[in-house]
């Protein structure tokens, strides 16, 4: 995950535009880690993986891998103008084919543990692309007096990103709200605060009607359920499991939206 060091942009709009991208980076980062997590523990529990799948893999062709066109388009260009940046974009765009790699493998290999396997080294292979992304691809950019971050970005929603609904991940959630799998555990702790919020939204958005994601976080986090109750349209029930000194430990539950009859 990258470090919480701080941008300086040649404009305010173009140091607003590195924290929308940071943001985003930030939530692609926590739902990728909670849907492969969840394939990761069907496997591991010989459970019945296909769903976990699914979800995974339409999550990343639907999303990251546009992501990561946008990026090749727009962002890394503006970077590769500046001579000394041009063999890092020749590398992220490396790290862009083995992530493609990765994505096909996870969708067609007909071992379920060779998928998760996948799965799990695409995780650590783009926490490593953020991070270099975060910290060396944007500041480069972002202080460019020459080009204008803001306008790259402007209009790009693949960039920037966009409140997508959640998925059900396939396993079973009905109204008891009883799970036939281990809820999945987000801990933010060693998550740089810049970007805490953004990573427990992505993985928030990852959980389906009536699932729950137990977040650790290293102070009771008030404002970050206030942010999620507003993101999830009031649909959330929270449960303290812990509370402190070290850690806070929540149940975070996404409640059903009712139907009339």
């Amino acid at each position: 995950m990258s470090t919480d060091q701080v941008v300086v942009a040649a404009t305010a709009e173009d140091a607003r535009a590195v924290d929308a991208v940071k943001s985003h980076h930030s939530e692609l980062s926590g739902r990728i880690a909670i849907l492969s997590e969840a394939l990761l523990d069907a496997v591991a529990a010989g459970r019945e993986a296909d769903a976990h799948r699914r979800a995974l893999v339409d999550y990343l062709t639907g999303t990251l891998l546009p992501h990561a066109i946008a990026e090749e388009r727009a962002l890394y260009p503006a970077a590769a103008g500046r001579g000394e940046a041009r063999l890092l974009v020749e590398s992220m765009i490396a790290v862009h084919r083995i992530l493609g790699e990765l994505v096909d493998r996870i969708a067609k290999e007909s071992d379920p543990v060779r998928a998760a396997a996948s799965a799990y080294a695409l995780t650590v292979v783009f926490e490593a692309h953020l991070a270099d992304e975060n910290d060396r691809i944007l500041p480069l950019v972002a202080a460019d007096p020459g080009v204008s971050l803001a306008g790259i970005l402007d209009g790009m929603h693949e960039l920037l990103g966009g409140h997508a609904e959640p998925e059900n991940d396939g396993g079973h959630v009905c109204a008891c709200g009883e799970h036939d799998h281990p809820d999945p555990v987000l801990d933010v702790r060693e998550i740089p605060h810049a970007i805490r919020h953004a990573t427990v939204f992505g993985a928030f958005d990852a959980v389906p009607d009536g699932g729950t994601l137990v977040l650790v976080a290293p102070h009771d986090p008030i404002p970050l359920l206030r942010q999620l109750t507003d993101r999830a349209d009031g649909q959330l029930g929270v449960d303290y499991e812990e509370r402190g000194p070290d850690a806070w430990r929540l149940r975070l539950t996404r409640i059903p939206v009712a139907t009339s009859a």
